[in-house]
């Protein structure tokens, strides 16, 4: 387990809007949303197409700034309005890891070189990325398949690798869009329990875009966006109400 930075939360956003356009043709995206996601938390995030979710987490994984609010990842402060307060690129780089619903595996690379790289273009020494590496590979249970090109490896050993990856540089915040989409019932839970053994070993904060009602018993809270704004869902696994997460949510 490797995030601490003292204890603070993986990820605390406040007041995030994002408006695209201006006058008559704006658009807002995102609604004066707040969020505190703990370490070693994993959470879900639900709601229709074109609810926000995906503004909100390319907003927190620093791709798509918003346009107003401040976002702290890991006790630092990285983002106050929209003004930079880090250079993104290179912190998104080394504290946040990201999974798609592709694995998006580079396809002349073996699934080892593919974690490795991630830690290499960090400026890594090779060696301590490759010990790295095969203890992440070994810890998701594909290890047998490190020097297997990816078109080797089914939809389910693919993801885990590309899990795997978004570990390499010990992030505090992993973010997942969609991961299980393009997965079957049992190799999505699969990847899904992954998330969360990932949150509560690692100690990385994880939020994870999901429509799959499959699997919510996995996760510590449950959140939903509509017309870009944030609230608890109403249920979670066993039909029990959803903790009160938003008073997590500094003032």
């Amino acid at each position: 387990m490797k995030p601490d930075h003292s204890k603070a939360p993986a990820i605390e956003a406040f007041n995030l809007t994002k408006v695209y356009g201006h006058g008559n043709t704006e658009v807002v995206a995102m609604n004066d949303v707040s969020l505190c996601v703990k370490q070693s938390e994993v959470v879900a995030l639900l709601g229709p197409s074109g609810a926000g979710k995906s503004t909100l987490l390319t907003a927190v994984g620093l791709i798509n700034p918003p346009t107003s609010g401040r976002i702290v990842i890991g006790g630092v402060p990285v983002l106050d309005a929209d003004r930079p307060l880090v250079d993104l690129r290179s912190f998104r780089r080394k504290h946040l890891g990201f999974v798609f619903q592709k694995a998006n595996l580079i396809p002349f690379l073996t699934a080892a070189e593919n974690v490795q790289i991630a830690m290499e273009i960090n400026d890594v020494t090779p060696r301590d990325a490759h010990r790295r590496t095969m203890e992440l590979l070994d810890y998701l249970g594909v290890s047998d398949r490190a020097n297997n090109l990816p078109d080797a490896l089914s939809g389910g050993q693919q993801q885990r690798v590309a899990v795997a990856r978004a570990l390499a540089n010990h992030p505090s915040l992993v973010l997942a869009d969609e991961p299980t989409a393009a997965l079957d019932s049992h190799r999505g839970r699969q990847v899904m329990e992954l998330f969360r053994k990932v949150a509560h070993e690692q100690g990385a904060g994880v939020i994870v875009v999901t429509h799959d009602q499959r699997a919510l018993d996995i996760f510590d809270r449950i959140f939903e966006m509509e017309d870009g704004r944030l609230r608890l869902g109403l249920t979670v696994a066993g039909g029990q109400p959803a903790p009160r997460g938003i008073r997590d949510t500094p003032e």
